[in-house]
């Protein structure tokens, strides 16, 4: 896939989460129903709190599956989740932490995307590289040198991960303040 068309389609999965949120929004309001938004951030939560399979999986917590199959998972997951707690929260302007834990959640989404894509490109490259290289008949030794900068390159992307776990986290914690907040003032 080329990378135009590649970063077009991370595009588009990040705006149909805004446009998927709008249309499921609009069916509730068609349906009568918009009062269940509300219902959506518990399911929209839910699910992303299961995406974090993935890093168990990844971290040795358990050894069930295969790590490229919870990795699928965790994209979708965290994607409909996002989804969800986007109609969850609607086009409402009653509090800023909500606001805040949303905007982080959509940054998290967007920096997840990000990273996919770099670190695919990445290796696309160097794979695409390294075959050249082969055919052109260069030695072990040789191919290695030629190839250890853009090897570091991807050593580097693949520590992409240490940039989008404080903004993870950062969303969790204005969610959990969110969450809290309601608990709190519930009622009032």
């Amino acid at each position: 896939m080329s990378t135009a068309r590649e970063a077009l389609t991370n595009l588009a999965l990040f705006l149909l989460v805004i446009l998927g949120a709008i249309a499921l929004d609009g069916i509730l309001h068609l349906l009568g129903r918009p009062e269940w938004g509300r219902y959506f951030g518990y399911l929209g939560t839910a699910l992303i709190v299961l995406s974090f399979l993935h890093s168990a999986r990844k971290r040795g917590r358990f050894q069930i599956g295969r790590a490229p199959f919870f990795l699928r998972l965790h994209e979708f997951l965290a994607w409909l989740g996002a989804m969800l707690i986007v109609v969850h929260g609607g086009i409402h302007f009653n509090g800023l932490l909500p606001w805040l834990a949303m905007l982080a959640m959509l940054v998290t989404v967007a920096s997840g995307l990000t990273g996919k894509f770099l670190l695919r490109k990445s290796k696309a490259i160097v794979t695409e590289r390294r075959k050249s290289l082969i055919e052109q008949g260069l030695e072990k030794e040789a191919l290695e040198e030629k190839l250890y900068w853009d090897s570091l390159v991807i050593s580097l992307m693949q520590k992409w991960r240490k940039v989008h776990l404080p903004i993870t986290t950062t969303f969790g914690l204005l969610a959990l303040l969110h969450v809290a907040s309601v608990m709190i003032f519930w009622r009032w």
